[in-house]
Formats: C-alpha cells, structure tokens, sequence
C-alpha cells in the first residue's frame, strides 16, 4: 500500500475536505463555520441581542454535542467538539446549532413548517436548560428515540468497540494506510518527548482505575487525517502503553493531539481568555463540558499550540441526517437544553433569570420564537444553499471524468 508522504500532506487534505463538504448541504454547514462568522462580520445580524458574556462552543452544530465520559467513567450529552470556543455572546450558540438542525431537516425531505416547530422548541428546550441546577448531573427532558440509541451504543461500549473503530483492529498498533499517516523523525522524537512532561502523563492515569505512578510506553503513532473543519491542521493519534513494568501493559489508550489555531467566532469585548489556542480550548472545554474539559491538557508540539485528550469508547458523535418530523422536534428541544444548561452553568441566578426573560419578550408574530432567531436562520439558508451548490460546481465536479464533447 502506498503511504501519503509528509511532503504531499496538505494538498491531500486540503481535496478530503472539499469533497466532504460537497457530499451534502448538511455536511457543508457543519464544515463551513467561517462563512457563519464572515455572516455575523457583514452585519447582517445586527438584530441579534447581546446576551452574557460567557465561553460558547463557537461551532454548535449538531454533530459537536455527543456522549461524553468523564474520568470516573459516568456519562452524559455535553459539547464535544471545542476548537472555536471563547467568550462570546451565548445567542451565537443558539443560532449555530438551530441552522445545523434546520438543515438536517432539509436533508430529511421535511417541510418548512418543521424547522418553524424545530425553533420553537429549541427556545423552549433552551430556557428549560438554563434554569438546571448547576450541580445536578442531568438536564430532565425528554430524549428523542435518536437520542436514546446513541445513549445506549455508548453505555455498552468498551476498549474493543473504540479500537476496531478507530483502528481496525484490537492489537496495539496502528495501521497505516487512508486515514492514518507516518511520521517523520522529528515528529517521533517529539511525541514520545510530549509524553514525558508530567502534567500529560498525569492526564493519562487521571481515569478511574489507573494507578497514579504506571509506567507509560508509546507503541505506535501516526498523523490523522480526521474530522472536516480540523483537516489541514496538525493531528495526530498516539497509542500508549501502561502497566507496572516497562513491556507489560494492563491497560491502553488512545491519546488525539490536535493543533488550535484562532478562532474565528468573535469575542465579547472584556472577556479575559488564555492568549495561548491550546489553553484557550481547554479552558473552554472545563466551562462548558466538564466531563470531557477534565480529560484535557494543553501542550506545545514543532512550535505550534495543541490540546490533547485520551479517547474513550463512550464517546460518540450524534448523526442526525435523515430524522422524522418528530425526532426533529425532539432533538431541537433536547439539544438546545444541553446547550442551555452548558451556558447557565456559567451566570448567576439573577443573569440566567433576566437572560431568559429577554428571551421570550422578543417573539415574532405568528412564531413563539424571537423574531430574530427566525430571520437569522432563513438568511442564513439561503446564504448557505447558495454557497453549497458553488462548491460543489467548484470541487465535486473535478472528480467526475469529462464528458466527450463532438464538435458539431
């Protein structure tokens, strides 16, 4: 099998990730949060209100929020995905994560009157999330059957699921070949070099039943090509090694070390964050999923900032492309309370209290919704329609052999 060579990299995934997004006008938001935040700098959202300054996912799409373990092994629907996370305006969130749904609905033949009744519930749901006790573990809504299936996949998953999935296989190597990379020398020396730091080796046996002073051994690694938004970036997966000997091995895990670079969501004017992007995006991560902040650590790789977190069975992606009216509706209102109870988690009781009054004083005529979020989402489609169907003629079209023309 030939390998792609460090050399080549970038052209290949700059072509991965074009065609990606070209597959469908879903995976295309999901893939194109800049031209969301291109839409916010136009000013074309000026009717958006300024809600608390808090940290905000800054990609709330749906297939950012997934369950998550946390380090004692319990689970829960938090934020998954935290690379443009900062401290902005919560509403941005809203308007993210309604414009993903509303696309899935698209996606899924549903009419338009779907998306009206997705919004609404999302407000609902979202309110509803807000007001979750900071303490307690779980938001009390109800879990659409799309919810529910990801939930139960999760609970029963162990070590064996995760390696087959990400490494074809359950020895401890990993396989080079489409998705996973060499490296080069330097790239090797400075992996195992990270993984001598104590603060990343504390971060490996922080998870429940490790013991504190196991000895941890680098196996295998390999440059990733992953994800949409994140190709082009520095990613790599480290598989490790620990037990109570150097070469006898209790345990494994797999390490993602993925490059942060600048966000592009905008940031509240005051809001005091880490100047360092690794930092910044662990920060982020302990503010708005915690269970999946504490598995994370900040580091340094060829210069460059990166975060890097272990990888566990539990932790899955939602996939909502095709979905009935009624799931649609469940998991606008699901959804959005995560995302609620992710936010409020960080105001005061009498900020949440006057954020959601704000909330539902500025409804539209014939939507129990604010009018804005209504607008916002229709401009935004439209924007976003347009912007597929370029793409598409820019990239997909490149793939398919030319059609022979006869001169006439």
């Amino acid at each position: 099998m030939k390998f792609m060579s460090p050399e080549n990299r970038q052209g290949h995934l700059a072509a991965t990730r074009n065609l990606k997004m070209a597959s469908s006008s879903h995976a295309f938001v999901r893939g194109s949060t800049v031209k969301f935040y291109e839409w916010l700098q136009e000013g074309r959202a000026r009717q958006i209100p300024e809600g608390p300054a808090v940290w905000i996912c800054g990609d709330c799409h749906s297939g950012n929020l997934g369950p998550i373990a946390d380090s004692k092994g319990r689970i829960e629907i938090q934020i998954r995905d935290l690379d443009q996370t900062v401290i902005g305006n919560p509403n941005h969130d809203l308007i993210r994560l309604a414009l993903s749904l509303a696309s899935a609905a698209r996606g899924s033949a549903l009419p338009g009157v779907a998306t009206a009744e997705m919004l609404e519930h999302m407000v609902e749901g979202y309110g509803n999330g807000l007001k979750v006790d900071p303490n307690r573990t779980k938001v009390d809504e109800h879990r659409p059957d799309c919810i529910k299936v990801v939930m139960k996949r999760a609970l029963g998953r162990t070590w064996k699921h995760l390696a087959r999935e990400r490494l074809e296989d359950t020895r401890p190597t990993i396989p080079l070949g489409k998705r996973f990379w060499p490296l080069t020398h330097t790239e090797k020396r400075q992996l195992t070099a990270v993984f001598e730091l104590k603060e990343i080796r504390d971060l490996v046996t922080s998870l429940k039943g490790r013991k504190a002073h196991s000895d941890i051994e680098v196996l295998d690694a390999a440059y990733w090509m992953k994800g949409c938004s994140s190709l082009g970036r520095l990613r790599y997966a480290v598989l490790l090694g620990l037990g109570r000997n150097r070469g006898r091995h209790d345990d494994y895990c797999l390490i993602d070390i993925k490059e942060a670079v600048s966000a592009a969501a905008p940031r509240s004017k005051g809001g005091k964050m880490p100047r360092d992007n690794g930092k910044r995006v662990v920060e982020g991560a302990r503010h708005l999923a915690p269970a999946l902040g504490e598995r994370m650590r900040a580091s340094r790789f060829l210069g460059r900032s990166v975060f890097l977190r272990e990888l566990l069975p539990q932790d899955l992606k939602l996939e909502i492309d095709q979905i009935s009216h009624e799931e649609a509706v469940g998991a606008a209102s699901f959804l959005a309370a995560v995302l609620g109870k992710a936010h409020g988690r960080q105001m005061d009781p009498q900020i949440r209290k006057s954020f959601i009054r704000d909330l539902k004083q500025r409804p539209s005529k014939r939507l129990d919704a604010p009018s804005w979020l209504w607008s916002s989402i229709v401009d935004l489609a439209g924007i976003h329609e347009v912007a597929y169907l370029e793409h598409c003629r820019q990239y997909a079209l490149q793939t398919r052999p030319r059609r022979n023309r006869s001169s006439s």
